[in-house]
């Protein structure tokens, strides 16, 4: 049996409507019998969504809040709830949340309650509750459905099989201001961060429900101070949790966007901090859908990125790139690296068995990115309210060519793309391919952009120097992933003073080949490494570019000129520049 084709839901100012996904790409294709107000609505949507499963799509359009079968077209319910803002399914579909802003009058200084939960089968009420901020707004569900919980007042109100008139069991800390239920069965976990106060720190722990007796029932426990406020991402398998913890303010004053700390909490107790190898923000993180690996995309641009294993040591490092965001396929089999934002759109298609580039195609002004159910294809959209011009999606293969494109007309915005979703292991994985998918509209592979130099630069061969930036290779941090045994600490140590006093002789002799006795060192790329201290790499280049000056001094001394007194002192502090470039490369 073939596998179903994915349905690409797409809201604007011209209303919402469903796209049958690739390969065609068309509009009601499969559907010619169906109501045009199930795939065009052409009122303004406040809002849409899929059921976990994608079985049902529902939206709001400022009249009715409507919930259609996906498969036929044919409608399930119709709600008179003309203020909805938001709506939600609950992973069986029993139950739909909708809310809306919350607002008081004289006349009823309490206001009424803007979260209600129905139940679909019969269209009643389950309950109707107060929820005044917009963040968090809906109960959180296991996959189950067997346990509901939503924040009240900083604690946690459990509810169990979709009771929502009895609270079956509360967990009271001081402050809890985040908190993620854990995916997959039973029994379920939360994550809960509460954050510091009065010089006390702020902390993580993990909690298996219904065990909340006291903070020796914790399953895991992580205590830091840099946490204005935190994300918390659990894995698929439930078995572990990363904690990205930001504050607003740097006070090093190295960073506008604050400061960022990674730390590891698992199931079985284990905590620990990633080890990042650049200073700067932390633009993404993203689990692997296996769940025994997670990506971070991190430091000053050009950004690095790194895949860790559980134990919180370095797997590969795709060395550094302009990149903010990572994206793991449904199956996990390719990783994609963007550069979404403020960047240029370009994007490194991963395949992540073999750690080899597939493609680097590039989306320019995009604000959104997902990846298809299948695994084979992504969307790109540029959205309002962030960019009010060249609105419009595309839809491609990762192989890096465009399938579908839609412009949307000038006066009209489009606000969101969103792939209907299907329960994991509707798509097996397929093998990787990389050569480009055949499309009429082509590929928009990235074209290798040529650096700016200034014209004293220019026809001349470019040294370390000259570079912007120190650009790193990706390479494989599996211990004996070359072949090579894995070094001691002590035998590292000497490997980097000899890498180092080579790259010395190297850089005063450019002209003299390498000697090379090992083939793991002759195919290793000649790009230095950067020390990760931005003041260390300036301090670096300048040594050089001294180094520099004294080759060419010494050329000029070799053709029987005479050099000035000056000169002749450069000449002399070789050795010493030698020395200081040599445990500025060490670290020392």
């Amino acid at each position: 049996m073939a596998p179903p084709t994915p349905l690409l839901a797409v809201r604007g100012s011209d209303g919402t409507f469903l796209l049958r996904g690739p390969p065609k790409c068309e509009e009601n294709a499969d559907f010619p019998s169906c109501k045009p107000l199930f795939f065009r609505d052409p009122r303004q949507s406040r809002y849409a969504a899929f059921s976990k499963d994608g079985t049902f799509f529902a939206w709001c359009n400022g009249e009715k809040v409507t919930v259609v079968n996906v498969a036929d077209g044919s409608q399930v319910r119709l709600f008179d709830l003309p203020k909805t803002a938001m709506l939600e399914f609950s992973p069986l579909n029993t139950v739909l949340a909708t809310w809306q802003v919350y607002s008081k009058t004289q006349d009823n200084p309490q206001g009424d309650p803007n979260l209600q939960l129905w139940d679909l089968k019969t269209g009643s009420c389950l309950k109707a509750l107060y929820q005044k901020k917009v963040q968090g707004w809906c109960p959180s569900w296991s996959d189950d459905e067997k346990i509901a919980v939503r924040s009240v007042n900083n604690e946690l109100h459990f509810f169990e099989n979709n009771d929502f008139n009895t609270i079956a069991n509360k967990l009271h800390l001081q402050k809890v201001s985040e908190f993620v239920l854990s995916p997959g069965s039973q029994p379920s976990k939360v994550a809960v961060y509460v954050p510091g106060s009065k010089g006390a720190p702020s902390f993580v722990r993990l909690y298996q429900y219904p065990n909340f007796a006291g903070p020796t029932s914790a399953l895991a426990n992580k205590s830091f101070f840099k946490a204005d406020r935190v994300n918390l991402l659990w894995n698929k398998k439930a078995t572990a949790v990363l904690v990205t913890a930001s504050t607003e303010v740097d006070k090093t004053g190295a960073s506008y966007y604050g400061e960022q700390t990674l730390h590891y909490l698992a199931t079985n107790g284990e905590t620990s901090l990633v080890q990042l190898q650049k200073n700067g923000p932390i633009y993404d993180v993203a689990w692997s859908p296996s769940s025994t690996e997670f990506c971070v995309v991190y430091g000053f641009m050009p950004a690095k990125a790194t895949v860790y294993n559980l134990k919180c040591d370095p797997v590969f490092d795709f060395g550094t790139g302009p990149r903010n965001a990572v994206y793991y396929s449904p199956q996990g089999h390719i990783l994609i690296l963007a550069g979404f934002g403020n960047l240029r759109g370009q994007m490194e298609v991963w395949d992540v068995k073999k750690w080899k580039q597939v493609s680097k195609p590039q989306a320019p002004d995009s604000t959104h990115f997902a990846w298809c159910p299948d695994g084979e294809h992504v969307v790109t959209s540029t959205c309002a309210p962030r960019l009010r011009v060249s609105n419009g999606y595309k839809i491609w293969h990762y192989t890096g060519t465009v399938l579908y494109k839609q412009d949307i007309p000038a006066g009209t915005e489009l606000w969101e793309t969103v792939w209907q979703p299907f329960p994991d292991g509707t798509f097996p994985e397929r093998p990787v391919k990389y050569q480009a998918a055949p499309s009429e509209l082509g590929s928009t592979e990235a074209k290798p952009a040529q650096a700016y130099r200034p014209p004293a630069l220019r026809n001349k061969p470019v040294t370390a120097s000259s570079k912007l930036h120190e650009e790193e290779p990706p390479q494989n941090m599996r211990p004996g992933a070359a072949g090579d045994k894995q070094l001691s600490k002590t035998a590292l140590k000497n490997q980097k003073k000899r890498e180092a006093k080579k790259a010395a002789k190297q850089e005063m002799n450019p002209d003299v080949p390498e000697p090379q006795s090992n083939p793991s060192q002759a195919n290793s790329t000649p790009t230095e490494p950067s020390s990760g201290d931005p003041e260390t790499d300036k301090k670096i280049k300048n040594v050089k570019k001294k180094l520099k000056a004294i080759d060419e001094l010494k050329a000029l001394q070799a053709t029987g000129k005479p050099l000035q007194k000056n000169q002749l002192e450069k000449m002399e502090k070789e050795a010493q520049l030698l020395k200081e470039l040599e445990d500025l490369q060490l670290g020392v």
